[in-house]
């Protein structure tokens, strides 16, 4: 028996993410620790609770995700380096920036011998262009720099993160690169389901951000609503401490219009996704994303940007088309797409089982957790 610790950077998202995973370490005989922030919007114990029923352990560590006080990283640092001192790991597991830029380091330094890095996508500091966005952009590729020659192996879930990482030398030429198609979804739990046939619901599901494309989202709503008032627009996430977070007021303001049904943050989203009949996300840049994944999965046709992390989830071509890309930051290509959709439900069905069948091909979970426990030597 080996032991392996997960190290996640959002408390509340640990077990979607992290879960299946989890599941199968213990499967295969090993001790698995989960370290992870403690939950925002969770109980604390829930999620400790969740972990313990998936055969891990948990550890809540000090991290905070969107903060930048140094003292703060590094005590985070020496909590990581503590904890793989304490549990003696025969490997490591980071996912999202800051675990991989501090839990990496720390285990190379607690002489851990697998380190995993994997890369779920570059967001605010690489997709904006204030001044705060390119001062974090430098401090975040020196992180990166470091923990990925830290790394015995770095993941990434799109090829356009690993051309960045190889032109800005973030990455050595003899770095054990590996891919994944994103985190992977459970083809099981994100079964096919029959689409509505009622009038046209585009849904949308991710954090309040910018960058995640919600006000192109909420412009295309009222674009098509103008149009077509029968389609409905709905909007599953919340509003975090990211720079990149749009203000409550705004979002007030588009649900007062109509333009916008607002379920805030849901747990469970299977009941969302199978009541749409579009899924959209019209992000600038992704890892690749666990919200699309899932749509795949349950059938839906895909309307997402081409952009990194965003357009692997789309094949264009005729035979196994499931979506439309359209440009990131452009509200009424997204609109013309939304349209375009609404007025052909058989192109919309045609398109929901391509989707089904991309999700088994290239995100099943599996397929990504064996690339893992690989690396992991598990």
């Amino acid at each position: 028996m080996a032991t392996f610790v997960l190290v996640n950077g959002i408390g509340d998202a640990v077990i979607s993410f992290r879960g299946s995973l989890v599941r199968d370490l213990v499967a295969r005989g090993h001790r698995v620790v989960v370290s992870t922030p403690t939950p925002l919007e969770r109980s604390a114990l829930d999620v400790e609770r969740a972990i313990k029923d998936l055969g891990g352990e948990c550890v809540f560590a000090p991290l905070d995700r969107t903060g930048t006080n140094p003292v703060r990283e590094l005590l985070t640092r020496r909590h990581y380096r503590a904890l793989f001192e304490r549990v003696k790991p025969d490997g490591v597991f980071a996912a999202n920036p800051k675990p991989v830029f501090h839990a990496i380091p720390a285990a190379k330094h607690a002489g851990v011998s697998r380190r995993v890095a994997m890369i779920t996508g570059l967001g605010y500091a690489f997709t904006g262009s204030s001044f705060k966005a390119r001062l974090l952009r430098i401090i975040a590729s020196r992180l990166y720099h470091n923990a990925t020659r830290a790394a015995t192996t770095t993941i990434f879930q799109n090829p356009d993160d690993r051309a960045y990482f190889e032109q800005a030398q973030l990455i050595t030429r003899d770095s054990d690169v590996r891919m994944t198609g994103g985190s992977g979804v459970d083809l099981i739990e994100f079964s096919p389901v029959a689409a509505p046939t009622s009038a046209p619901v585009f849904l949308m599901i991710a954090r309040l951000l910018g960058d995640k494309g919600v006000r192109e989202f909420a412009h295309a709503a009222r674009v098509v609503r103008a149009q077509r008032a029968d389609c409905q627009f709905r909007l599953v996430g919340w509003i975090d401490g990211n720079p990149a977070a749009i203000a409550q007021a705004e979002l007030d303001r588009w649900i007062a219009a109509g333009d916008i049904v607002y379920a805030g943050r849901l747990d469970d989203v299977r009941a969302e996704l199978a009541s749409c009949s579009v899924f959209v996300l019209p992000s600038y840049r992704e890892g690749t994303p666990k919200s699309t994944l899932e749509a795949l999965a349950t059938g839906r046709p895909v309307i997402t940007t081409d952009a990194p992390g965003c357009r692997e989830t789309v094949m264009s071509d005729d035979d196994e088309c499931n979506g439309i890309l359209v440009p990131a930051r452009d509200g009424d290509g997204l609109a013309h797409a939304c349209l375009s959709l609404a007025l052909d439900e058989e192109r919309r069905v045609r398109m929901g089982h391509h989707s089904r069948a991309l999700a088994e091909r290239r995100f099943d979970v599996r397929l990504v957790n064996a690339t893992i426990m690989d690396a992991l030597g598990a």
